[in-house]
């Protein structure tokens, strides 16, 4: 949701949610800046262009959710029943575009989804179709699979930079301000 709030346009929702919106763009920001996940992404560049940068997000969210157990005491079943619950209870203050996601991504069970190379593929068979084709996403699996390691090993590496970076910006009171 948060892609879609430009500008101080997250000043229009409550404290909480101001305070995600606030990270995520920390996070999209140190992100795309980071030198491993710019390493990751170039592998599928040439062939995807612009895309590789949306086709690697949701590559390490299989490698998060894959090793999600390594991050949290909480299993990721339960962990995706709460969210897709926290959805549906705040449905009224999430943008239009969240609306229309919430059905496939609930249905589809997207979180568990990542985990597994097949659910991957369906993740971005999807995206490809919110993209109105313009690439074939799902192909993006057949590199995933020929660089699997190396993206495990990179997504790893990175996933405990990030970790520490959103540490610091909690620690620091960062989400408050202006961005």
């Amino acid at each position: 949701m948060a892609d879609g709030i430009h500008g101080n346009r997250y000043l229009d929702y409550p404290g909480e949610l101001r305070k995600g919106i606030m990270l995520h763009r920390y996070i999209d920001t140190f992100t795309d800046a980071h030198p491993i996940y710019r390493k990751s992404k170039h592998r599928l560049h040439e062939k995807y262009g612009h895309y590789s940068g949306v086709i690697m997000d949701i590559v390490y969210d299989h490698f998060l959710a894959k090793n999600w157990s390594k991050y949290s005491n909480e299993s990721l079943e339960v962990y995706a029943d709460s969210f897709y619950k926290l959805l549906k209870d705040n449905y009224n203050i999430l943008t239009e575009r969240t609306h229309k996601i919430i059905p496939y991504m609930i249905n589809g069970n997207w979180l568990l989804s990542y985990a597994s190379l097949e659910g991957l593929e369906m993740i971005l068979f999807q995206m490809n179709y919110q993209t109105k084709h313009q690439t074939n996403m799902q192909e993006a699996v057949e590199e995933v699979k020929q660089f699997y390691i190396e993206f495990e090993e990179e997504f790893t590496l990175f996933f405990e930079e990030l970790k520490k970076y959103c540490e610091d910006k909690i620690n620091d009171n960062c989400l408050g301000t202006n961005f």
